[in-house]
C-alpha cells in the first residue's frame, strides 16, 4: 500500500491513501462520531477530486475511522456557514461534490463502507455512492425534520427511488431510526455483513471493480448517472455515443484476446 498523507488539510478530518488502482478515503473525526463541519465537507471534495483527477486510480472506498461512520453535520459549526458555501461546489473549477449536487460530475466508482451510527448527511453520501457495504450494527436516521431543517444532499430523490414514495416518507417525515435489515430492505445499501467486515468486503468489491474495464465502467457508470438525471428515454438516446471510443479501445482489444486466449485481461485504461 502506498500512503500518502493529506497534508494540506486542516487537521486531517480526511484521510487519503492509494492501494494499487484504489483510492481510500477515510473521514477521520472519530472524537466527534465523524460529524462532518465545514472542513471536513471540503477536505473529503478536495480528497474526491484528487481520485477523479488521477488516471491511475479506478475506484474509491469512502469508510470511517472509529466506532461510526458518522453522526451527520456538526449543526453547531455550520450553523452560521450555511450561506457561506459550506455547500456550494464549483464544477467550473472541477469540484467533486460528494452529495452529487452541483460540481463536477463524479466519472469513477465509489464504494462505500458504513458501520455503526449513519445518520443524515452520511446516508446522503451512501445514496451518492455504486456501492454500499453496511455491518449489520448499524443505526440510521435521516432525522433533519428533528432538527427544524429538511434533508438537502439528495435524500428528497435518491432515498424515494431507491425505497419508493411509501416505503420512504414514513422514515423521511418522521426522522425516526431503522437498522440495517431496514435499510437493506428499503434498497439503500448493497449488503450487510457482519460487524467488523464491512471493510474488507468493500474492499473485495472495489477490487473486484478495478480488475474491469476503466473505460467500460466509465462509460456504463456515465449512462446510469443519465437515467438517474435526465431520465430514461434520454439515457437510451445516449447510449451508442458510447460505443465508437470503446470499441475502438486498446482494452476492446484485450478483452476479445482474453476471452479467446481464456485468462483474465488486463486492461490500461486505453
Amino acid at each position: 500500500m502506498t500512503t500518502e498523507s493529506n497534508n494540506h488539510s486542516i487537521d486531517n478530518r480526511i484521510t487519503y491513501e492509494t492501494d494499487g488502482y484504489i483510492c481510500l478515503i477515510g473521514l477521520n473525526r472519530a472524537d466527534k462520531r465523524n460529524a462532518f463541519d465545514s472542513h471536513m465537507i471540503k477536505q473529503l471534495s478536495e480528497a474526491l477530486t484528487r481520485y477523479e483527477n488521477d488516471d491511475n486510480l479506478r475506484c474509491a472506498l469512502i469508510f470511517a475511522h472509529g466506532e461510526h461512520f458518522t453522526a451527520g453535520l456538526d449543526l453547531m459549526e455550520l450553523q452560521d456557514k450555511w450561506d457561506k458555501g459550506a455547500f456550494e461546489f464549483n464544477d467550473n473549477d472541477n469540484e467533486i461534490d460528494p452529495w452529487g449536487i452541483g460540481g463536477k460530475l463524479r466519472s469513477k466508482p465509489v464504494v462505500v463502507a458504513v458501520q455503526g451510527t449513519c445518520f443524515t448527511a452520511g446516508i446522503e453520501l451512501m445514496l451518492n455512492s455504486d456501492v454500499v457495504i453496511a455491518s449489520d450494527n448499524c443505526n440510521f436516521a435521516q432525522m433533519e425534520v428533528q432538527r427544524g431543517i429538511m434533508p438537502f444532499g439528495g435524500a428528497t430523490v435518491r432515498f424515494i427511488q431507491a425505497a419508493g414514495w411509501q416505503k420512504a416518507m414514513p422514515y423521511l417525515l418522521t426522522g425516526k431510526a431503522f437498522d440495517a435489515q431496514i435499510a437493506d430492505r428499503l434498497n439503500l445499501v448493497s449488503e450487510v455483513v457482519e460487524n467488523g467486515e464491512e471493510y474488507e468486503r468493500a474492499l473485495t468489491i472495489a477490487q473486484e471493480i478495478c480488475k474491469a474495464a476503466p473505460l467500460g465502467v466509465q462509460g456504463l457508470l456515465s449512462s446510469a448517472q443519465d437515467a438517474s438525471r435526465s431520465g430514461t428515454a434520454a439515457a437510451l438516446a445516449n447510449i451508442h455515443s458510447y460505443l465508437p471510443h470503446l470499441f475502438h479501445s486498446e482494452d476492446a482489444k484485450e478483452g476479445a484476446m482474453a476471452m479467446v486466449e481464456r485468462r483474465e485481461a488486463d486492461f490500461k485504461g486505453r
